[in-house]
């Protein structure tokens, strides 16, 4: 990688829970890996992580052990593949759900040790909009927001994008519907929520695809693999690769935008 390169940051969130948020971060990420860029996942649901659950692997040290000291990120970091990293967060940690902003902080500046490693580091945040789940969307680039077809996922989605709007001036959102029963489905929730944030706020949102509903995908949370490896023809791979090919093709940040942020120091140096 080139001197001051900078890293492109994706984080995938989705207002509530249950909408598959985890199983795009891991599938997207993969994929992105088997195209030749090189990815680390960071699982942000600092108090429930599931990411090390879901690739079926054993976590010996966490985000935690990183903030206090005991380790380098680097020594975190869990191997899926050579291109395919993550970074587990701990399970059943009251403590790491409340992090002041000074440990939030902390933990976005480690990354700055590992920039020279990657190309694409993807940020699976909590459900819900604590400030925990706000700081983490502020820091990166690009805010790719999970829907599905449940009345409350239009309605959390929403109340996300207007707090990170109303509050925190983001403009720019990328929408993804999630388990839809066809192409027509994922368009549709795509535009209802269109419909209310072009009446009521000052944001720009893409629409970025679906990925179908697909049962090897069900079956491929129970044998702790990502469906592209697990089912690699099955629909919801094919939609997978589609998804990556997109995201590989959006530019990259090249300067700071004024606060936190994901390698921020990179940016500022390339200025």
């Amino acid at each position: 990688m080139k001197p001051h390169n900078p890293v492109k940051v994706i984080a995938i969130t989705g207002g509530k829970g249950g909408v598959g948020k985890t199983n795009v971060s891991v599938n997207l990420s993969m994929a992105l890996s088997q195209m030749g860029q090189r990815v680390v996942l960071m699982d942000a649901d600092l108090g429930l992580a599931n990411v090390d659950v879901l690739l079926g692997l054993k976590t010996e040290h966490t985000i935690a052990d990183v903030l206090s000291g005991e380790c380098s990120l680097r020594q975190v970091m869990l191997e899926v593949n050579s291109n395919f990293h993550i970074v587990p967060a701990s399970s059943g940690t009251q403590e790491m759900t409340s992090l002041s902003v000074h440990e939030h902080a902390e933990l976005i500046h480690a990354f700055q040790d590992v920039s020279e490693e990657l190309d694409v580091l993807l940020v699976d945040t909590a459900a819900g909009i604590s400030e925990s789940v706000v700081s983490f969307l502020r820091a990166a680039q690009e805010i790719l927001v999970v829907v599905c077809d449940e009345p409350t996922s239009i309605t959390d989605a929403y109340a996300l994008i207007k707090l990170l709007n109303r509050d925190h001036k983001v403009t720019r959102f990328r929408v993804l519907a999630n388990m839809v029963r066809t192409e027509q489905e994922g368009r549709h929730m795509y535009n209802k929520l269109l419909t209310v944030t072009d009446r009521f706020l000052d944001v720009t949102l893409q629409y970025v695809g679906s990925i179908p509903y697909d049962e090897a995908v069900r079956r491929s949370v129970q044998q702790q693999q990502p469906v592209l490896t697990a089912f690699s023809k099955s629909k919801a791979a094919v939609a997978y690769r589609q998804l990556a090919t997109k995201v590989d093709g959006w530019p990259i940040m090249t300067a700071p935008r004024g606060h936190l942020e994901f390698f921020v120091e990179k940016l500022v140096q390339g200025v």
